[in-house]
């Protein structure tokens, strides 16, 4: 048992009591230590950073707002809506905390969108916090699990029909597809049993991997150490500073300083949150679908189902791959293999074993069915940011010293991006009325998308290595504000 440590009877009271519990439970002390007021992070972060504080600001809300509506929602097929209702008229303040959970949905992706971006930008993923990484993509499938999940809870006609059409995409998948799908909806048809399967998950099952996944995302990066705008490790550079020798010169502790710094983006955040929850909790349809203010019903089909906005960029990549999409990547692969027999100064095996390969390829992709290979598409559109890490071979780590053009390649993949967002929630069909322009399809428009999103990851090895990258300087650069 450690001995006690003795505070002077003439101390204030709020000393006396942080000492009480200290001598009590010095674990919770060694840890705040560690990760906050001993924990040095760069001293050149800017707003980009506000957002990864922001995310568990969310976090909190989003489970604080869901103990309450729980207590009052029904898991039940044939008062589901009902329960719904009762909260949002009946419950004191009920209307309230359903539009902060709804609202809060949209905030959270919103700033985890955010979040991810600016690692993509400033090379966080890279060595050594490939882990990091990994665990923030987790926690980015495992919100997307929650999320969709949390939709089919209103039991509204979108959430039902968005429900009915996504899981049956997972009967697409050969031999084992039917099987999945009747295992998820636990029936034959999305009824009673799924909603009851859904909640279970929604409320006990991913919270909890996603709490998991947070703390083992937080514990990684403060293991490591924060990354900064510079891309520059402060721990390989000089020590000492006014706070310890032995800490980083170019660190600072957390808290104060961070966590204080971060009320201002937690201020403006909450601001704009309110503002959208009291006047704008539907924001146009977007946030909450005027047609999941109808109730679900199995025998009326809406004209249009499109999932959440913060859904539709993977929806319009699912809706792109149709059989015009697999000749198109079938006519890719045997360019591709056929410049690589020209330009590849490998050896002749090598050459025939990627011949071999894109046959493979090309056969595997006229053997199934373009449904099937949307749901591949769809999955791998977020899989393939786990690899992330691997694919990035640039010499320098943020986008500050990369080649001038780095920052459009960049650029022209986040308009595309957005291009998709915009699609998805779009009905298909042509975009435009003109006749002329006819041929001008949504699944067009977002095949090129979905191509440029791809080739954006898959081409990385190559294109992030050319041109000649500014000199990084030795220390971060920080003007004092």
């Amino acid at each position: 048992m450690a001995e006690f440590k003795e505070i002077s009877p003439n101390a204030p009271i709020g000393a006396k009591v942080t000492n009480w519990f200290e001598n009590r439970f010095p674990t919770m002390f060694a840890e705040y230590r560690k990760h906050m007021s001993e924990y040095y992070a760069p001293k050149n972060f800017n707003f980009w950073y506000f957002f990864g504080s922001l995310a568990m600001l969310v976090l909190v809300i989003q489970i604080v707002t869901g103990i309450f509506l729980v207590m009052h929602y029904k898991p039940d097929a044939a008062k589901a809506f009902e329960s719904v209702e009762y909260i949002m008229r009946d419950v004191p303040g009920g209307w309230f905390i359903r539009y902060m959970h709804s609202t809060g949905a949209s905030a959270f992706f919103v700033v985890v969108y955010l979040h991810m971006f600016r690692g993509l930008m400033y090379g966080s993923y890279r060595k050594p916090r490939e882990l990091v990484w990994i665990f923030g993509c987790a926690i980015f499938l495992a919100l997307m699990a929650e999320a969709f999940m949390g939709y089919l809870l209103p039991w509204g006609q979108m959430s039902y029909w968005g429900a009915q059409v996504i899981v049956n995409l997972f009967s697409a998948i050969p031999f084992v597809g039917p099987d999945l799908a009747l295992l998820i909806r636990g029936d034959y048809v999305v009824g009673d049993a799924t909603l009851n399967r859904f909640f279970s998950f929604h409320v006990i099952a991913v919270p909890l991997v996603l709490i998991g996944l947070v703390v083992a995302h937080l514990l990684a990066l403060h293991d490591v150490g924060s990354n900064n705008p510079d891309g520059i490790e402060i721990k390989a550079g000089p020590k000492g500073n006014r706070w310890s020798p032995d800490a980083p010169a170019d660190g600072i502790p957390f808290h104060p300083y961070y966590s204080v710094h971060d009320i201002m983006g937690v201020g403006v955040f909450l601001m704009v949150f309110f503002a959208i929850v009291f006047f704008a909790p539907e924001m146009g349809g977007y946030f909450l679908e005027y047609n999941n203010f109808i109730p679900a019903d199995p025998l009326v089909t809406p004209l249009h189902i499109a999932p959440v906005w913060y859904f539709t960029p993977f929806y319009s990549m699912l809706r792109a791959t149709t059989d015009t999409m697999v000749n198109v990547l079938v006519v890719i692969i045997a360019l591709a293999t056929v410049l690589a027999f020209l330009k590849c100064k490998c050896s002749m095996v090598l050459k025939i074993g990627l011949a071999v390969a894109a046959l493979v390829a090309i056969a595997l992709l006229k053997t199934f069915d373009a449904k099937f290979w949307g749901v591949v598409v769809m999955g791998g559109a977020v899989i393939i940011l786990f690899f992330l890490p691997w694919l990035d071979h640039s010499p320098a780590r943020s986008i500050r010293y990369r080649p001038n053009w780095h920052k459009w390649v960049y650029a022209v993949f986040v308009i595309w991006f957005l291009i998709l967002t915009v699609l998805g929630i779009m009905a298909p069909g042509p975009i435009f009325g003109t006749p002329s322009l006819s041929w001008l399809t949504n699944e067009v428009v977002a095949m090129v998308g979905t191509l440029v999103y791809f080739g954006f990851f898959l081409l990385m090895p190559w294109w992030s290595q050319l041109g000649t990258p500014k000199p990084v300087p030795d220390r971060v650069t920080f003007k004092p504000h």
